[in-house]
Order: C-alpha cells, then structure tokens, then sequence
C-alpha cells in the first residue's frame, strides 16, 4: 500500500468499522464523504504531504488526517480501506 517514496495511496474508498461512513478518495484530488444514509454529505479536494493528508471542504471547512500502517486517520475517525 505504501509506494517506494514513502507516500500512500490514498486513492479509493475508505470506511470506519461500522460501514457508517465511507469516504472516496479521488484520483483527481477530489473526496465524497456519505454518512449513513447521506450519500455526498461532505465533498471537497484533498492533498497528500507525505503521509499526510489535507482537506478543505467545498463549504471551506477544513481537516487533516494522516496515514499509519495501512490506516487512514481522520481527525477523530479511524477508517480501514475497503
């Protein structure tokens, strides 16, 4: 999952345990956050530095997350790659 650079790919989907959100990494740089039932709650782009990942919601919210051995933490969310 971690390429030679040391910089994940990031891109695909991602979910927290109890599937109740899923979170789509985009190849274009784009994300698509449902939520339960929501699908699109949150869209936005992200960036990667590293293992880090920056994301600025269409709305301007802005978040960070980072990933650590295949996981993508995300402020307070852990999410596994589906």
């Amino acid at each position: 999952m971690t390429r030679p650079d040391a910089r994940p790919d990031v891109v695909g989907m991602w979910v927290t345990a109890d599937g109740h959100i899923r979170q789509e990494l985009l190849p274009d740089g784009r994300y698509d956050e449902a939520r339960g039932d929501r699908q699109s709650a949150y869209t936005g782009s992200y960036t990667v530095t590293g293992t880090h990942i920056d994301y600025v919601d269409d709305s301007g919210f802005t978040a960070t997350g980072d990933v650590r051995d295949g996981v993508l933490y995300h402020e307070h969310l852990v999410l596994h790659r589906q």
